[in-house]
């Protein structure tokens, strides 16, 4: 049940998903115009539910900023909602793309993105950290300034941060350390190849050259501060994780585009990771050895040598679920031919909204295979003011606990909603074999 007071609302458009929870419910505009997005749900050490989200005006405004709610009643109300960082108006102030570590000790970190003022783009950041002891009722600033690691693809001013973003929250390795991925995006001042220039003077423009990559903390778990946490950057190989663009044949050498790596462990101790690329295609790759060398790329498919799992530029989270199983997100179709002219268009090919279960297959060359995926939602192309966007960006995550797993998304990037993903939800689902 929603306890609706706990909220307030300007359209009741937010139940077109049919959600089961919701963590935020926004005002009128323009007071909370565009207001979750990046919503990473987790369980804290004392038991309650911590929601860390980006809020803004717009996507990409200046106002960008952490803000965090909690509940102990499993989702049904919430404190706040507070500012964590952020909520300032100029270069520099702007705060975003939180997420959540956890130490066994229960001290839990937020690290963050801030905003240099400089660089390529708002997104050129460091990290930044707040702390909680009390299972995040309050929390302490840090002055720390963690540098993301540079690489050959950054500009070359390291005072001006790197363009990367951390999307989900950790998960443990083999070893029981605290793992992430993140994209990073190519600087032009790298000289990364993003326009191809034609013979008779025509060229074609790319998105920026970006590929995936993964930090470690360490000594987490000795509950260090901020300026002592040890990170170690993977893989070794600085080309990164890697995806290239074989929709396009024109595409130049060497250029990647895969984003947003989703991490799972396997059975077997090996690491595997889903991304988004511009094929049309989700992609994966698998390290045997936590994270310091990975398999070369390839699209994901339902099963070895079965036909490919389609999604357009859009977030595919994937998550291990307490049975071992996997859930695997994504839009079923390659996202083209859903602008105009038959182009590509975020906000009209990120919907509508699946899901398919996956198992893990210990002889297969593709270690989780999957079923026929399942509809879970769409908003039916409907747009909501101001902004009548109707995408569904699984900027999501994931909680599970005593059998009641809650699947936690934004729709449209302006209700913070949570979804039961019931055993009778998953029962009709079948891998093969």
């Amino acid at each position: 049940m929603i306890d609706e007071s706990q909220h307030s609302t300007y359209t009741d458009d937010w139940r077109r998903t049919n959600p089961d929870l919701a963590f935020f419910l926004p005002p009128a505009p323009p007071d909370w115009a565009e207001s979750v997005d990046h919503v990473l749900v987790s369980i804290t050490p004392g038991g309650a539910l911590l929601a860390i989200w980006t809020y803004c005006t717009k996507e990409h405004a200046a106002d960008e900023s952490i803000m965090v709610r909690r509940s102990e009643d499993g989702g049904r109300t919430w404190s706040g909602p507070d500012v964590l960082a952020g909520l300032g108006r100029y270069p520099g102030q702007v705060a975003s793309f939180g997420f959540p570590v956890m130490s066994k000790g229960g001290r839990i970190y937020c690290f963050y993105n801030r905003s240099t003022g400089l660089g390529d783009s708002y997104v050129c950041a460091f990290l930044e950290c707040k702390i909680s002891d009390d299972d995040g009722r309050t929390w302490a600033s840090s002055d720390v300034r963690i540098p993301y690691r540079n690489t050959r693809f950054d500009l070359p001013d390291p005072k001006a941060g790197r363009t990367c973003i951390v999307w989900q929250k950790p998960i443990r390795d083999a070893m029981d350390r605290v793992l992430v991925g993140y994209t990073e995006w190519s600087s032009p001042a790298a000289n990364r190849p993003n326009v191809l220039r034609r013979p008779d003077g025509t060229h074609k423009t790319y998105r920026h050259d970006c590929r995936c990559q993964f930090m470690r903390f360490d000594n987490i778990d000795d509950d260090p501060e901020p300026k002592d946490v040890q990170i170690t950057w993977l893989p070794d190989d600085e080309e990164l994780i890697t995806v290239p663009l074989n929709f396009d044949p024109e595409a130049p050498e060497g250029l990647s585009f895969c984003q947003e790596p989703s991490v799972v462990l396997l059975p077997d101790d090996r690491l595997f990771t889903v991304m988004r690329t511009r094929n049309g295609q989700i992609w994966y790759t698998v390290s045997d050895d936590h994270g310091h060398s990975w398999r070369e790329t390839e699209m994901l498919r339902y099963r070895d040598d079965g036909d490919p799992m389609e999604n357009p530029v859009s977030p595919t989270p994937l998550f291990k679920l307490n049975d071992g199983r996997f859930i695997q997100l994504l839009q079923n179709h390659d996202g083209w031919g859903y602008g105009a002219l038959g182009t590509w268009d975020s906000n009209s090919s990120r919907r509508p909204q699946f899901l398919s279960l996956g198992e893990f297959r210990p002889n297969a060359h593709q270690p989780i295979w999957f079923s026929e995926p399942l509809l879970l939602f769409d908003t039916h192309q409907v747009g909501v003011p101001p902004f009548y966007n109707y995408w569904l960006s699984m900027y999501a995550s994931l909680t599970e606990r005593n059998g009641e797993r809650i699947f936690w998304y934004s729709d449209r990037k302006l209700f913070g909603l949570g979804k039961y993903i019931t055993d009778e939800m998953l029962s009709g689902l079948t891998v093969p074999a």
